[in-house]
């Protein structure tokens, strides 16, 4: 089965492109063949329409949390359904950058300190960043990119939006991942290991880059899947600094872990709500 890791940007250009982790699965093993990088949506668009089979792992939110959705009255609200799903990303799309920053302060200012943000139930789980937050990192502006191309592309989505099932997608994280591998080594938390600031990367963030994709290689980590890549892609995940090689390669692990659950859901949740979506392998 062939398989796709995306570490999304929700403005993508040639300084700060998608990367695209592009393997197979064969068993227990991920072969990572190549890592491309999109500096535009002509080339992101053209990445989903390419034909099935494939399963791919993004890493943005597929939706918003449920709280939120209600409480601003959104079309969805109330709803678990996925034509309920469709109707609130086709509104949260048709909203500029400043109506959204609005409607999302408007809803923070409602609430106490230390609980602005709504949080979706498998953010929660996978110790992720809420899809409604804006800065550091804009997951919300993530969202409001990817999850309409989603749709125009008509990929399948399990538990939020049935699409063509020659090409699944799957909400990805790739911060789980490294999540798992500390797990494994029975530390509370992933080493630091990435920063788009020059000034800020750092050596030891290197050193932990080789740590998390050996374990990779290894399949040190609760997906149990091993990793093969050649030695120049090894070697780009470790020098780009940034993290994006790196992530790419662990979502591409997340979408081989889903579509090895293929008759499973893919790995979700028997009960999913569309509105908010699932992360696989949380």
């Amino acid at each position: 089965m062939r398989v796709i890791g995306v570490d999304f940007s929700s403005a993508p250009s040639r300084r700060k492109p998608i990367a695209v982790a592009h393997g197979r699965l064969e068993g227990d093993r991920v072969t990572i063949e190549r890592v491309d990088r999109l500096s535009d949506w002509t080339a992101f668009d053209a990445l989903l329409a390419v034909p099935g089979p494939w399963v791919g792992a993004f890493d943005f939110p597929f939706g918003l949390p449920r709280e939120l959705v209600d409480a601003l009255r959104w079309p969805g609200a109330r709803s678990r359904t996925q034509r309920g799903w469709r109707a609130m990303i086709a509104h949260y799309a048709s909203l500029d950058r400043a109506s959204v920053d609005r409607a999302f302060a408007r809803f923070r200012a409602r609430r106490a300190a230390g609980r602005k943000y709504a949080h979706r139930a498998t953010e929660l789980a996978a110790h992720a960043h809420p899809s409604m937050k804006l800065v550091n990192p804009p997951v919300g502006w993530m969202l409001h990119e990817g999850a309409p191309r989603l749709v125009a592309a008509g990929v399948h989505m399990p538990g939020v939006a049935r699409g063509d099932p020659s090409r699944v997608a799957l909400e990805a994280y790739p911060g789980l991942v490294m999540r798992r591998i500390a797990e494994a080594r029975g530390e509370p938390r992933a080493p630091s290991y990435k920063n788009d600031a020059r000034a800020k990367q750092t050596q030891a963030q290197r050193d932990a880059r080789v740590g998390l994709l050996w374990a990779l290689v290894d399949g040190a980590h609760a997906f149990a899947l091993r990793a093969d890549l050649p030695m120049s892609l090894a070697q780009a995940a470790i020098d780009d600094a940034t993290g994006d090689t790196l992530d790419a390669i662990a979502c591409a692990v997340q979408a081989a872990w889903g579509a090895a659950r293929a008759d499973e859901r893919y790995g979700l949740p028997a009960r999913v709500d569309p509105v908010e979506g699932w992360i696989a392998g949380a």
